[in-house]
């Protein structure tokens, strides 16, 4: 899928801009998640709320076949959020009622069973950059096996930085 050698290149990825949750109740949604993480709300429209990441967002959209969706509703795929401490995030999903799914990540549903896998900022590669940091009041450090990774993918990170 490498288009650098293609004579007409395609537009390359470069990142991810937001995701969107469909939910059955959008006011039962900003309070569940809002149990679990800290965010700032970046806006709203009719029958949708986003939950700011610096550079990136978390759509919530109420739908109606959100609202159907049996109890025992279990997707297929999932979706990562990165977070800078997984081990309380997990006591607050457990005490918001999430239903944490067995295995060795921090995998949750929520009310509607979007699949939510958890992450911790110092252990993946996914990088903020400095200056989304500092708007967001961030100070996060990688682990050194993180910090390799990223380094062994071409990206590295400025050494002495007090906020990486």
């Amino acid at each position: 899928m490498d288009s650098q050698s293609d004579p007409c290149p395609k537009p390359r990825l470069v990142g991810v801009n937001h995701v969107a949750l469909e939910v059955g109740d959008l006011e039962a949604a900003l309070a569940f998640y809002g149990a679990i993480f800290a965010f700032t709300l970046r806006g709203r429209a009719e029958k949708m709320a986003f939950l700011d990441m610096g550079d990136q967002f978390l759509a919530l959209a109420e739908t109606q076949a959100a609202a159907a969706r049996p109890p025992d509703y279990h997707p297929d795929g999932h979706f990562g959020l990165v977070v800078d401490d997984r081990t309380r995030a997990k006591a607050l999903a457990e005490a918001a009622g999430a239903r944490l799914i067995e295995g060795s990540f921090l995998d949750f549903l929520d009310p509607w069973g979007n699949r939510i896998e958890v992450v911790e900022y110092a252990d993946v590669q996914f990088t903020k950059a400095p200056e989304v940091r500092a708007g967001m009041n961030l100070d996060l450090h990688k682990t050194e096996k993180a910090r390799r990774q990223l380094v062994d993918r071409g990206i590295s990170l400025v050494s002495c930085s007090s906020t990486e």
